[in-house]
């Protein structure tokens, strides 16, 4: 059973002065634990590569175990709980990459068995690209997989969202301390991940989203994944940041091409000419990773009826709304000026029409028609 105790001295070594990520896992991988590292000579540690007299001396001594209780304290209030390097929930391809967090945060629960696939990109979406990463998070969850992605605005959140109406795992990695939900308004993303997926964070809890934490934190969705797929990102973006540092995992990139006329296509159609895979549908995901599918695609119960025949079943204003409806998603405002009808049977036709599996809705009051 991991105490409180167990966890201290996994902080103590990471308080003292001149260690980093890439030296704390040199150390492990010499001294296999904190507790071994803390009790290590002089004359051992100077054997590890990068091993500065400051850090040496810092062991040696270790001046830091107040400091160290009182960060551990501040991280096991409320819900949040830890995992570390060591542990076998710790997601095994992020412990591969070169700096790995010796451990990290999180809430909800932690699965080290599903494969993740990440979806990032642009936090001011268009409405083709939110679309896209919304069915994508969706397909590749009941596949099997773990979304992945950072529950910024835009991109981020609809890949969360298609992964949660498919009833499948996703997995929210904060450029923030778990106590800094961010953005606000994604307060209630947060705890329906949650329930079902996990969110996690290398900062301590009361860390603010400043800039400098989301490089910091897209490497670790980039670590954590068999790939990465970038739906829609401009020219010098964290998201083409998370793809390269993919890339530099030897990690699958993947790339959804857009409008030429888009300046948030131009990162996307830069990473297809640089060798990423060309990303249509979910399929061309899955060929370059089917070895890890391990679920059904659909369950027959919820496979969705044919058009014709959910079309005999519909009133005047759905038929009115599934005419004008196309994959491309639509404002409600735009349906009800297409259609010419009042916005209170718009609504509610449209929340019928979500049941019946025809239309799906995504942030912003974004609809489009079902493709089969």
């Amino acid at each position: 059973m991991i105490t409180n105790d167990n966890y201290l001295p996994w902080f103590i070594v990471k308080s003292i002065p001149g260690i980093g990520n890439h030296l704390y896992k040199r150390l492990i991988n010499r001294f296999k634990t904190p507790e071994n590292i803390l009790a290590a000579k002089a004359a051992e540690l100077k054997t590890i590569r990068g091993m500065s007299q400051k850090a040496i001396t810092g062991i040696v001594h270790c001046t830091v175990k107040k400091k160290a209780e009182i960060a551990l304290a501040t991280v096991l209030r409320g819900k949040i709980r830890v995992v570390t390097m060591n542990d076998p929930t710790y997601p095994p391809l992020l412990r591969e990459i070169a700096d790995p967090p010796p451990f990290f945060t999180f809430q909800g629960e932690l699965n080290a068995d599903l494969p993740c696939i990440s979806i990032v990109g642009s936090r001011n979406a268009t409405a083709y690209g939110l679309e896209s990463a919304y069915r994508l998070g969706y397909d590749l969850a009941v596949l099997g997989f773990q979304v992945v992605s950072g529950m910024a605005r835009g991109i981020d959140t609809a890949a969360h969202h298609g992964a949660l109406a498919a009833k499948g795992k996703t997995m929210a990695i904060l450029g923030s301390g778990l106590n800094w939900i961010y953005p606000r308004e994604n307060q209630s993303l947060f705890q329906a991940i949650c329930q079902t997926g996990v969110v996690i964070s290398e900062f301590s809890p009361d860390t603010r989203p400043e800039p400098r934490n989301f490089p910091i934190r897209n490497r670790l969705i980039a670590g954590i994944s068999t790939g990465t797929i970038v739906v829609e990102a401009a020219n010098k973006s964290g998201s083409l940041i998370t793809a390269r540092l993919a890339a530099d995992f030897s990690r699958e990139v993947f790339a959804v091409p857009g409008s030429i006329n888009s300046h948030r296509s131009h990162g996307t159609h830069a990473l297809i000419r640089a060798g990423a895979t060309l990303v249509e549908t979910h399929r061309d995901v899955i060929q370059e990773l089917h070895h890890m599918v391990h679920t059904e695609p659909l369950d027959p119960l919820t496979k969705p009826r044919g058009k014709n025949e959910n079309k005999k079943e519909l009133t005047r204003v759905e038929l009115a709304i599934v005419t004008i409806l196309e994959p491309y998603p639509l404002h409600i405002d735009k349906i009800v000026e297409k259609t010419d009808l009042d916005i209170a049977s718009i609504s509610a036709a449209l929340l019928d029409l979500e049941l019946k599996g025809m239309v799906r809705q995504l942030p912003g009051k974004l609809f489009s028609i079902k493709e089969e």
